[in-house]
């Protein structure tokens, strides 16, 4: 029996479309900062209010039902149709608002407390954002981006701000053959496979697994623990000090391999004038990482 007589809560809906993003619920729960059986219980009262089971626990995480799949178009129409109009109010009252997205290891928290010093009243929101989150610019979840180009969205629908740029360097287990090396070059690391997330396009991503078989993965531990295991290698860029946490891994810099450039991007024509503010906050105290 459904809950005819209750409106639908967009948070469930919200906690639904995480879920199925994931296709898992540990990390959907991550994602939302939410317990994980707290998330099982607010989507089988999301299931309930419908009247049918949207998700299946299968061995890898989770998987649409077809009423699910139905629901998963509609469930993200009603999260847009209600930021838009939360915006449309935002925007008549005067509020100033901006919520910033950020990918992988990067870190945004000296522009961020910048733009707050300077915008005390404003509204200023962060969101660290997965490789699954690639709409997230276009679809209004975030007004900015603080990513590593090239991104896989359209040239003539964003406006681009170049940070700086990071060189590469190759991570791999401890008594790795190329391990003790001083360096390696691009050309040695030709032809491998790899399996990039989402957010990464072109020849050289931000983080690349490479070997023989290696699966997709989302989080970044994972792709750690696959390169510590043996069965994987990885490119990073060299101000990722997250492989250093680990000492079982060895960082070998790479010779010849195009920089890491890191970018403020926004939809274009976007009115919002605390963008601007977020830009110059970013060129200004966003700079390379010391080596």
């Amino acid at each position: 029996m459904n809950d005819l007589g209750q409106d639908l809560e967009l948070r469930l809906v919200r906690y639904f479309t995480a879920v199925a993003a994931h296709q898992h619920f540990g990390r959907a729960a991550a994602e939302l900062h939410v317990a994980q059986p707290a998330l099982s219980r607010q989507i089988q009262r999301l299931e309930r209010r419908l009247g049918a089971r949207l998700l299946d626990r299968v061995p890898q995480g989770a998987r649409l039902t077809p009423a699910g799949q139905a629901f998963l178009p509609r469930a993200r129409d009603l999260l847009q149709a209600a930021r838009q109009a939360e915006l449309a109010v935002r925007d008549q009252a005067g509020t100033e608002r901006i919520t910033i997205g950020y990918v992988e290891d990067l870190v945004i928290t000296a522009a961020v407390r910048e733009l707050r010093r300077h915008h005390p009243h404003a509204e200023i929101a962060t969101r660290h954002l997965s490789c699954r989150d690639v709409k997230a610019l276009s679809d209004g979840s975030v007004d900015a981006l603080v990513g590593r180009a090239p991104l896989p969205l359209a040239a003539d629908e964003v406006l681009t701000t170049p940070l700086y740029e990071e060189h590469r360097m190759l991570v791999v287990p401890r008594g790795h053959p190329l391990a003790g090396r001083a360096s390696v070059t691009s050309e040695e690391l030709a032809g491998e496979k790899a399996a990039p997330c989402a957010f990464e396009t072109g020849d050289w991503t931000s983080y690349q697994l490479l070997g023989p078989d290696v699966p997709p993965l989302d989080s970044h531990e994972d792709k750690l623990e696959l390169v510590a295991g043996g069965q994987a290698i990885a490119v990073l860029p060299v101000g990722d000090l997250r492989s250093s946490l680990r000492p079982d891994l060895v960082t070998v810099p790479i010779e010849g391999a195009p920089p890491s450039r890191v970018v403020v991007v926004s939809r274009k024509d976007d009115p919002n004038p605390m963008i601007r503010h977020f830009r110059l906050a970013a060129r200004a105290l966003l700079p390379a990482p010391a080596a």
